[in-house]
């Protein structure tokens, strides 16, 4: 059941506080004007109705109560703006008062556990967090305390949270994956002598062996690790044959009370099967020197993809690319503005591909910059036709296109130079380095807060 506004965060106990301590510093302070605005939470309002239309069941007015969506908010403000974990979040909002009052939890409430603030997030989606950054900035205008004149755009990689993928390593971790899910399956179903086998040690005979072998760096070195390979994955191939066994037995097997939740780990392990049959797939393809599209690089992670941005000393990045527009009052520098919800596509889409998104939640805002500046990744056809609505007084595309006088140029083009110190300020500052969440999902919903925190610390500073 949907919870909007958080209880009496005062008691009588704080009376007995000094001032000091139930008064909020400056910055907190001003976070609060910010977010006691109706408006923000009215998103939240419009994705429980979309649930219960899909649903059929009004979760506004029926089941237990949510946590109070006024203080989720602001327990997830202050985990962007200080990079915590949930665990550490809720740790930190417990042991101060400030915290505390300014999530609206009295002194003798509990602050809400850490699975709950997790699981809610996932509920929420990234289109609430971007519909609460649309509100917010909207508020902004509205209330004439920002006007966006220039807008500079650039694409980002946002790493996923895996480690540095290779076909062996993913071969081994599928092998154990399977073995582990296989054990749990046939103790539902009573088969516990009948699940997939566990092949870790024989994998890990093979991966030593890779290791060994690369030491020796000679052409041989080579074809011996391309062997060792294909024998990772000619054992993952097998673990996922007994899989696929396991888990038809398990379908035929369902049957009266636990049914359904037998079905639903057989169809999780045919999941992970086909995750795994991919990545044998690979190996054999690399083993016979054939092209690999599309390549999985993640078995827990499968949205992540392979990312090539021809940087020197980081040329390959896993995860998932994001565009990020940064609306400005001016051009000056160290200009700081008001930054949109971030469009992102799985794969490696180019800046071209992203651009009309951008485009769109400019119209949808009603912002209308009269500048546009963007790096050389913009092609002049595709962002001229893009930008054809928003009809900007002046485009600069760095080494592509480059109006006005020198003078001009060479402002646009320190102006364009900010959007990578911006972006490098997300990823140091708002945690938009590496996204905790698993998936294009997660990945959005990361962002979607990071982004949400960076704008409220921007008005606040305009406000200040």
């Amino acid at each position: 059941m949907l919870r909007l506004v958080a209880a009496q965060a005062e008691t009588l106990w704080d009376e007995a506080l000094p001032i000091e301590v139930r008064e909020l510093p400056g910055d907190l302070a001003a976070l609060d004007e910010l977010l006691s605005d109706p408006g923000l939470l009215a998103p939240f309002c419009a994705h429980w109705h979309s649930e219960a239309i899909a649903s059929g069941t009004s979760a506004a007015d029926h089941g237990r109560p949510t946590i109070a969506i006024e203080t989720y908010v602001r327990l997830m403000v202050l985990k962007a703006r200080f990079g915590w974990g949930y665990r550490t979040l809720v740790a930190e909002v417990s042991d101060s008062i400030h915290l505390r009052r300014f999530c609206r939890i009295a002194l003798i409430d509990r602050v809400p556990d850490e699975s709950t603030v997790r699981k809610l997030t996932r509920r929420v989606g990234p289109e609430t967090v971007n519909e609460v950054i649309r509100a917010l900035i909207e508020s902004a205008v509205r209330e004439k305390r920002f006007r966006g004149r220039a807008v500079r755009i650039d694409s980002t990689v946002i790493d996923a949270d895996i480690k540095y993928p290779t076909d062996s390593g993913l071969a081994a971790q599928g092998v154990r994956s399977l073995a582990r899910e296989g054990r749990k399956l046939a103790k539902a179903i009573g088969q516990a002598g009948v699940g997939v086998r566990d092949r870790s040690r024989s994998m890990g005979r093979r991966l030593r062996a890779i290791t060994r072998t690369i030491r020796r760096r000679s052409g041989e070195a080579k074809a011996e690790v391309l062997d060792l390979t294909g024998q990772t994955g000619q054992l993952l191939t097998r673990s996922v044959n007994e899989a696929r066994r396991l888990a038809a037995t398990a379908r035929r097997r369902a049957r009266g009370r636990g049914a359904q939740t037998k079905l639903r780990a057989a169809a999780k392990l045919d999941e992970l099967a086909d995750r795994c049959q991919k990545v044998a797939e690979q190996i054999v393809k690399r083993v016979g020197g054939e092209k690999i599209t599309d390549r999985l690089i993640s078995l827990s992670d499968p949205d992540a993809r392979p990312i090539r941005k021809g940087k020197l000393g980081k040329p390959n990045e896993f995860g998932y690319v994001a565009q990020i527009a940064e609306v400005t009052p001016n051009t000056k520098r160290g200009a700081r503005g008001l930054i949109l919800p971030a469009p992102s596509l799985p794969g490696n889409p180019g800046e071209d591909t992203l651009l009309p998104q951008t485009v769109t939640e400019l119209n949808q805002l009603g912002l209308a910059p009269k500048e546009v500046a963007l790096d050389g990744g913009f092609n002049v056809a595709p962002t001229t036709e893009a930008l054809e609505d928003l009809a900007p007084d002046r485009v600069f595309i760095s080494g592509r296109q480059q109006p006005g006088s020198r003078r001009t140029q060479r402002r646009l083009q320190r102006y364009r130079t900010g959007a990578e110190g911006r972006i490098s300020h997300l990823k140091r500052g708002y945690g938009m380095r590496r996204s905790r969440l698993k998936g294009d999902e997660g990945q959005k919903i990361w962002t979607g807060w990071a982004i949400l925190a960076y704008n409220l610390d921007t008005l606040t500073i305009r406000t200040d």
